[in-house]
Formats: structure tokens, C-alpha cells, sequence
């Protein structure tokens, strides 16, 4: 495979105009370079520059140190995770003309004595490493390492100092080695240890790397129809995997992996709210509930955008690129170190979508933006909306009841009807039997007796709706209606994001940041913007209902009942 040039210099081009303005605001009309500005490269570079520093200051320096050369985390660990991490920013400066650290010796002594640690004292003789907080001797751990080594050994200059050199390729050989056989635990491992093995392969060929690349992608890509992967990690490991993709197809010459990217990325644009955040609510892992940036899909975005000239991916790109911070894009300055393509102008004429109603059936969701105002509704999922006016923000609506320990709401299905929202969850409560005679155990061990073998009887039943529907653009209204077994008291939370002021509402005794909704209209107020909700219910002042989820960290407002229940909530932006 022939090796792609890289350029060490600061890249040139034209300098792109600035927006201060949230992602509501952002209507790009008329043609436009994304070309990287001398400017704005500069400033990733003095970031990167602050990186280095403050890392230089924590690289273990005692000769005497088991660990020599390498970084500890917060808990005093080493770890070569941020060893790796360590080696790119490093790297970065080295290569950077117009760095603090252009080609300084010191550079490549602290380098040196980072990757002789990794190899010497956190690589295993199986080639991989360990994760400390949950996976030792792991493939894919060591797949996740192997990307910033491969990254700083491509824009490194060789002949520099061999030693450094050495020490990289002995570590990355090893893990081929790991890559090539080991196993993993998630999904997205799967495109972390192809990935890696790509990279290594673009290095020192062997086709034992691409076969293995080959068995994984036998599996076929976990995406679905509504553009998810299987995850639905929308902050985390859905970028991660695009990037994943994106350098399989890149380094192997492999373009039917450019689709699914292309679908996630064409997803993403509606889980956007309308102050820049992502939508995580229905993550299945831990970025689940998160304030999660647009900032890990910038790579992604960028490059699908040159790729296929998609005017609306340049839109989001150079979104990012004047929205995120310079701390959080100097993260990857190395990838347009290795790549040039990623500096190249690309024309674009499009606006990012800021007035839709998206439903998303295989998530269970359904996205509403209006401009500034947006809402998520969800389904399997203990949140069923969210409302954010830019930076004030609604995190959750929720609702549980006593019933049997088991009454926190999470719609079985969705419906829409109408334009409504329609979630729907249905719960028993039996009681149970003597165990048949005939089945009984010997020795009356409680443990022998399973209690679907009991008879039931007495049971009780619980049917929960909540419909939503948008009455103007962006007011919306919640009907609850709960069914069934009388008198089971239950609770709506509304948790608000902390920061803000709240009115209209009384506080809850004994719980910090919970207040009641005793009658008419509430206000949350935050950054000179504000949320109305009402009208109040108060029939009982428990919030902390047996079988509901933990209050939420934020601001909780409470709505209390009993049943049988209907009652509809009013939530706009004012």
C-alpha cells in the first residue's frame, strides 16, 4: 500500500468568519471555505503548547522510579492510556512549526523515556495492556493505545532519535501481535481493534492484521435504520466508531465502510440541541444523561464533509471548529498532521437543521426543534421529555408511583397519533399462593419454592399514558392519565438544570433543591431566559417514592397525586 505524505508546517489558508452565535442562530447562506486558518491552527497550537507544559511537569523524572517516563492519573496510577496520551501531544509540538517546542531536544528525551516505559513496564509479554478501573490484559484497551502511538509515530521524524523510534515500533509490533488473536467485550471494541490493526498494518504490512480486520467486519456494521449504532452512545463511542470507520475505509482502501458513517453522522444532525449539546438520554451507556459536545464528531464531520462535499456536515464542521473550545480541538491536532486532506478548502452552501419533527422508531425517540426552542421525547427510558431553551434547560420530565415498588414510568412503546406523542406502560401486582403440595421441598428452603410456580391471586393493575402533543410551536402539553388500582400515590418530577432561579414554587422540607408546584404556574429562569410550567397538583408531600429512581442532580420540582390520575402539564419557553 503506498504511504500518504504528511506535512509537518503550519497549514495556510483563508481566514473563516467567527460565530458567537448558539447553533439556533447559525444559517450559513452563500459559499464559504472550512480551510483551517493560519489563525485558528495557532491557536490549537499555543493550547496544545499549555498541554505539553503542564504534562511535562507531572512525567515521572526519579531515576529510581519503577515507573520512569511515565504519567500518573488522578489517583496516582500510571497508567498507559495517558502515557500514550502523552506521547501525541508531545509528538504534536515536536512536529509544529510555530510550537514552543518546535524540535526541541528535551521533547524527544521525554518522549523517549515515556514509550521505554510503556514497553518495558505496561505492556504485557501477550502485547497488551491494562486498563485499570475494569480490563486487564486487554485487547481492546490496547487497541485504544495503540491510536495516539501510531498517530505520534507517523508525524514524528525519523531520524530524529532512533531510540524513540525503536521503542514505538517494538510496542506497536507487540500489540499487532495481541490485536491480531484477542478478544473483546462491546460493540464498538470490534472497530477500536480494527481500527488499531489498520494503523499498525499502514506501518509495518502483514496480512495477518487484515485477516483479522476481515473477521470482525464479517460481523457486519451494528447500525440501524434510524442511522444508531447499536450503543446509541451518543457522546462516547458513536463518534468513536465513525472515526473508527472512517480509518479502516481510509488505510485499507475500504468504501463501503464510508456508509454507515455517513448515516450516524446524517442522524446527528437532529439530536443537536439548541444550545450545542447532544442528546444522551437514551445512550445505553455511560454517557447516559450526560452534557455531552458536538466536539467528538468534529473529525468525522470534517472529513465525510470533504469526502462527499456534503454541504451540511462543512455546516456542522465549522460550527464546531467556532464554538468548541481551543482546549478540546488542540486534542486532535494530530490527525491533520497525518492527514492534509483535513486542512484542504471545502465550499459549502447549507443551513443546519433547526425546525423539524423527527421520530427515531428504533431508539424510541422523537426530536422537536423550533428554532431555539427543543424538546426529546423518549420511550424505554425513565426521562420521557426534555425541553431546552438554549442554555435553560428542562433535563427531565419524570413520573413514578408506589405501585408495588415497581411504579417509575418507562413507556413500553411509542405511538404517534396526530402529530401527538402517545407512551404507554402497563403494570401488575399480584399476590401469591400456597406452593403446590406436589412440588414442595423437603426441607422448606424458601429458595427451592420460585414464585412463578405460585399460584396468583389479588392482582392489581396499573395502566400509565402520557400523551404529548405540541400546542404552538414550542409549548407543549403532558397529559398524564393513570388507570387502575386506586389510590397509589405518585409524583412528576421536573428536574432543571442547576444555576437557575425558580418561582412559584415552595420549598420541600428535608431534601435539598426540591420544591413543590402547589398551584398555578412555576418559572425557571437561567442566563435571561425562562421556562413556564404548571398548572401546580399537591395532594401529598412524598417525592421519594418506593421503586422510583433516585432524585435527579439539579433542581426538582415536584407535581403529587393520587389515583386515579388525569392531569395535563403546560411547559413553554417565555
Amino acid at each position: 500500500m503506498q504511504r500518504r505524505s504528511f506535512i509537518h508546517t503550519v497549514g495556510r489558508g483563508v481566514l473563516i468568519p467567527l460565530f458567537s452565535t448558539p447553533l439556533s442562530a447559525l444559517s450559513l447562506n452563500g459559499e464559504f471555505s472550512t480551510f483551517i486558518s493560519l489563525e485558528k491552527w495557532q491557536e490549537w497550537l499555543k493550547e496544545n503548547d499549555r498541554r505539553v507544559t503542564s504534562l511535562l511537569g507531572k512525567q515521572q523524572i526519579k531515576l529510581d522510579h519503577p515507573y520512569l517516563g511515565g504519567l500518573p492519573n488522578s489517583y496516582g496510577i500510571y497508567t498507559p492510556g495517558g502515557t500514550a496520551g502523552f506521547i501525541q501531544h508531545l509528538a504534536v509540538a515536536y512536529a509544529s512549526k510555530g510550537s514552543e517546542h518546535y524540535q526541541k531536544r528535551a521533547l524527544l528525551n521525554a518522549m523517549t523515556a515515556a514509550a521505554r516505559c510503556l514497553v518495558k513496564n505496561m505492556q504485557h509479554e501477550d502485547g497488551t495492556i491494562d486498563l485499570y478501573s475494569t480490563n486487564f490484559h486487554s485487547t481492546p484497551d490496547t487497541g485504544f493505545v495503540v491510536e495516539p502511538l501510531c498517530l505520534a509515530y507517523q508525524i514524528l521524524p525519523k531520524d530524529d532519535d532512533k531510540t524513540l523510534i525503536d521503542y514505538l515500533e517494538m510496542f506497536l509490533l507487540r500489540a499487532g501481535e495481541a490485536l491480531s488473536v484477542g478478544g473483546i467485550h462491546t460493540p464498538n471494541h470490534r472497530w477500536v481493534v480494527s481500527m488499531a490493526l489498520a494503523r499498525i498494518n499502514a506501518l509495518f504490512p502483514n496480512q495477518r492484521y487484515v485477516k483479522r480486520i476481515d473477521e470482525w467486519l464479517h460481523e457486519e456494521i451494528d447500525i440501524d435504520p434510524d442511522g444508531q449504532y447499536t450503543e446509541k452512545s451518543t457522546h462516547v463511542y458513536s463518534p468513536l466508531t465513525d472515526r473508527c470507520l472512517i480509518t479502516i475505509a481510509r488505510l485499507l482502501n475500504r468504501p463501503e465502510l464510508y456508509e454507515p458513517v455517513r448515516r450516524n453522522l446524517e442522524m446527528t444532525l437532529y439530536y443537536v440541541h439548541s444550545n450545542g449539546e447532544v442528546v444522551t438520554e437514551a445512550s445505553g451507556r455511560q454517557d447516559k444523561y450526560s452534557v455531552g459536545k458536538m466536539d467528538p464528531y468534529h473529525y468525522a464531520y470534517r472529513y465525510m464533509a470533504f469526502l462527499d462535499k456534503n454541504p451540511q456536515f462543512a455546516a456542522m464542521a465549522q460550527w464546531v471548529e467556532e464554538t468548541a473550545s481551543a482546549a478540546s480541538l488542540s486534542g486532535r491536532m494530530a490527525y491533520f498532521l497525518e492527514d492534509e486532506t483535513l486542512k484542504k478548502p471545502l465550499s459549502a452552501s447549507a443551513s443546519l437543521p433547526d425546525d423539524y419533527f423527527k421520530h427515531f422508531p428504533y431508539s424510541d425517540l422523537v426530536r422537536i426543534r423550533r428554532g431555539a426552542v427543543d424538546a426529546t421525547v423518549l420511550a424505554q427510558n425513565s426521562t420521557l421529555f426534555t425541553f431546552f431553551k438554549e442554555n435553560t434547560v428542562l433535563q427531565a420530565v419524570r413520573f413514578a408511583s408506589a405501585f408495588f415498588g415497581k411504579g417509575q414510568f418507562k413507556a413500553d412503546h411509542m405511538q404517534i397519533i396526530d402529530g401527538a406523542i402517545i407512551l404507554q406502560q402497563e403494570l401488575n401486582g399480584p399476590y401469591y399462593q400456597p406452593y403446590p403440595v406436589d412440588e414442595l421441598p423437603d426441607d422448606g428452603d424458601w429458595e427451592k419454592m420460585p414464585r412463578k410456580n405460585r399460584p396468583k391471586s389479588e392482582t392489581q393493575y396499573l395502566r400509565s399514558t402520557v400523551k404529548i402533543e405540541e400546542k404552538n410551536r414550542g409549548e407543549f402539553a403532558l397529559t398524564f392519565d393513570i388507570q387502575g388500582t386506586d389510590d397509589i400515590p405518585l409524583a412528576i418530577e421536573l428536574g432543571f438544570r442547576s444555576g437557575g432561579e425558580l418561582s412559584g414554587v415552595k420549598k420541600v422540607m428535608g431534601i435539598d433543591d426540591a420544591w413543590f408546584l402547589e398551584s398555578g404556574k412555576g418559572r425557571y429562569q437561567f442566563d435571561g431566559q425562562s421556562i413556564e410550567f404548571g398548572p401546580g397538583h399537591h395532594a401529598h408531600q412524598w417525592t421519594q417514592l418506593r421503586g422510583a429512581s433516585p432524585k435527579m442532580n439539579g433542581m426538582s420540582v415536584y407535581l403529587t397525586g393520587f389515583t386515579p390520575f388525569k392531569f395535563t402539564l403546560e411547559v413553554s419557553a417565555t
